[in-house]
């Protein structure tokens, strides 16, 4: 699921003014490459949309489903605010519908209750003398 968080105004190439949506997926945990520490993050990403103002403040807070994704790009420079460093990537975040989402796959185990139970001894299953002992 992503959360709509905020939305921006553009002005197209002819002059008219549209809104983007900013959407933020889940919290995640990020270790730091220079320092080896722990911070939490969530992806963004903006898309265009059809609606006014009004309606694009009327929808901060409006779940959808899919995932915000990291995706391969053409190589660009970006600036750091803080720093003033200029760094190149190549990749940007995404919307993308949840039926296109990564999932992590899991697979049911064909194990069986009766596999389980094969090296447990028959009777009392609370010990092996027949007396519950602490």
């Amino acid at each position: 699921m992503v959360r709509i968080v905020n939305y921006q105004q553009r002005q197209a190439e002819d002059g008219r003014t549209f809104f983007l949506l900013e959407l933020q997926g889940g919290i995640e945990m990020v270790k730091s490459q220079e320092t080896g520490k722990f911070y939490v993050t969530a992806r963004k990403a903006v898309i265009p949309s059809t609606f006014d103002e009004v309606t694009c403040k009327a929808l901060i807070g409006t779940e959808l489903p899919g995932a915000v994704e990291k995706v391969e790009c053409e190589p660009y420079d970006y600036t750091i605010r803080d720093t003033g460093e200029v760094i190149t990537i190549s990749h940007r975040f995404e919307y993308v519908e949840q039926e296109k989402a990564i999932t992590h796959r899991v697979e049911k185990s064909n194990v069986t209750l009766d596999y389980f139970m094969e090296n447990v001894p028959s009777g009392n299953s609370f010990s092996t003398n027949g007396a519950l002992a602490h």
